[in-house]
């Protein structure tokens, strides 16, 4: 994929559609009451910050790839995809801004939680493991190395941070109070099946 500097994209003017957000790498626009236009832009963020220089083509390669895995996914959990034009909402000036990286998507509401897996011991995991042999309260075999595949996959949650603000690791438990255990367990459950399906790929 090649990229010239003028096609990289910081942030976008969409004029023809309402701005509704802008997040660490991506910016919402509303194209009805059911229906959000998501554009990922180049930003690069690093520990939950907005780092000032972007990278060329990774909004594309990011698009591309959330479309390939909510595609191979949907038969695991539905997911909020929609196989529709993006250029088909804005305007032929505007079709630069989002060629190849925006995708139309379900408007639904967000976890309240970031809902993570993991096979390897690594990043903040390995921290906290390193601090209290353990992971969102699970307890680890000892004597593990960082960047270690983990004796089974286990599921990790956290915060879920503002621009700005660092994302932090939570029980499983502190989960269940906020969503509910019936919620929480089949949330798990179908991030530990994406994860082992897509692992297995």
């Amino acid at each position: 994929m090649k990229t010239r500097e003028s096609d990289v994209i910081f942030e976008t003017n969409i004029t023809s559609l309402e701005f509704l957000y802008r997040g660490k790498v991506r910016d919402i626009y509303k194209i009805d009451d059911d229906r959000l236009l998501v554009v990922q832009t180049d930003r690069l963020s690093a520990f939950d910050v907005v780092l000032p220089n972007p990278i060329p083509g990774k909004g594309r390669l990011l698009t591309e790839l959330s479309v390939f895995w909510f595609k191979k996914l949907s038969h695991v959990i539905p997911n909020h995809w929609l196989d529709e034009s993006p250029k088909d909402f804005v305007t032929d000036r505007e079709r630069g801004q989002i060629n190849g990286r925006a995708m139309v998507v379900r408007r639904l509401e967000p976890l309240p939680v970031e809902a993570i897996v993991r096979g390897y011991l690594a990043g903040s995991g390995w921290r906290e493991y390193q601090n209290t042999g353990k992971i969102c309260g699970i307890p680890l075999p000892p004597n593990l190395r960082e960047a270690q595949q983990l004796p089974r996959t286990i599921f990790t949650p956290s915060t879920k941070a503002d621009v700005g603000d660092h994302d932090e690791n939570i029980s499983f438990e502190l989960v269940e109070e906020k969503i509910g255990k019936d919620y929480a367990d089949k949330i798990r459950d179908a991030s530990c099946e994406l994860y082992e399906e897509a692992s297995a790929y």
